[in-house]
Order: structure tokens, then sequence, then C-alpha cells
């Protein structure tokens, strides 16, 4: 699978080892910065990844902040993002199963990287239900065209 990450400076570190963690599993991983410890702000990594979704270059985004909070506001302000801050393996799996998450938003700031790593792995292996849950996430996409239409 082809997936984007992308960080600010307080997430750097993870999202390197997201990046060489998903290449080891065999995706195709697009690094969309930042590249430095220097300050970078969360919602230009945000919009890199978003864009990537939306413009069909990858099929799903891992995003990291310091508290995955950021990246995760930012990302859904995109047209099609659904991003999910996921804080275990179980809500991982449910972002998928459920909401058909395409970004991942990681804490970078005190986050055992094992568990996220997992967190990651998890993520990436689950895939959407559909039915009941279909019908939840189409509704929320409508929420999308009701609001460009005021």
């Amino acid at each position: 699978m082809k997936v984007a990450i992308g960080s600010d400076h307080a997430g750097l570190e993870l999202k390197n080892k997201v990046g060489v963690f998903l290449t080891r599993l065999g995706h195709q991983v697009t690094d969309k910065g930042t590249y430095s410890s220097e300050s970078y702000d969360y919602p230009d990594a945000a919009e890199k990844v978003a864009r990537a979704i939306q413009n069909a270059e990858v099929e799903r985004g891992v995003l990291v902040c310091g508290t995955g909070i950021g990246v995760s506001i930012a990302a859904n302000k995109f047209r099609g993002i659904r991003a999910a801050l996921c804080h275990s393996v179980e809500t991982a799996i449910l972002s998928r199963e459920h909401n058909d998450a395409n970004v991942l938003a990681l804490s970078g700031r005190g986050a055992d990287h094992d568990l996220a790593l997992g967190i990651v792995e998890a993520w990436m292996k689950t895939a959407f239900l559909g039915g009941r849950h279909g019908r939840r996430v189409d509704k929320m996409m409508q929420f999308e065209q009701e609001s460009d239409k005021r």
C-alpha cells in the first residue's frame, strides 16, 4: 500500500521510525516532512499528507505531532479525510473497521514508540467492515457536501 507520512518537529523521531517500520512491512512510503528538529507547524504536515490522499498519490496517511491532536484536527479540515487519533491497538482497529479512517494520528511526545508501531501495524492490517458502518461513514461524508452548499 502507498502511505504518506508527516510530522511537525515534535513528532519527527516517531515519524521516522514509522517510515522505516512501514517500509519493512512492505508498504511504499512517501515522507512529506518535516526533516529536521527545527520548529515546523503541524498544519503544514497535515496539509501535505491530506493532499496526497486527495490527489490519489497514496491510499492512507500517518501524521505525528506532540499530542496527535493538532494534526488530526488539521487533517480533518480536508475533504475526504477521516483522521483518527489513536492511543491503543484497539482504537486503531476500530478506527479502520467502523470509521474507515484514512489517516492515523499519533502522539510524538512521551509516546511509547513500540506501542505506536503496534498501533500502526494493526491500523494498516485492518479493513473497513462496511455494512451499518458504511451507512454511518456516508452520513459523515454528506456533512462535507452540505457545508459546501452554505
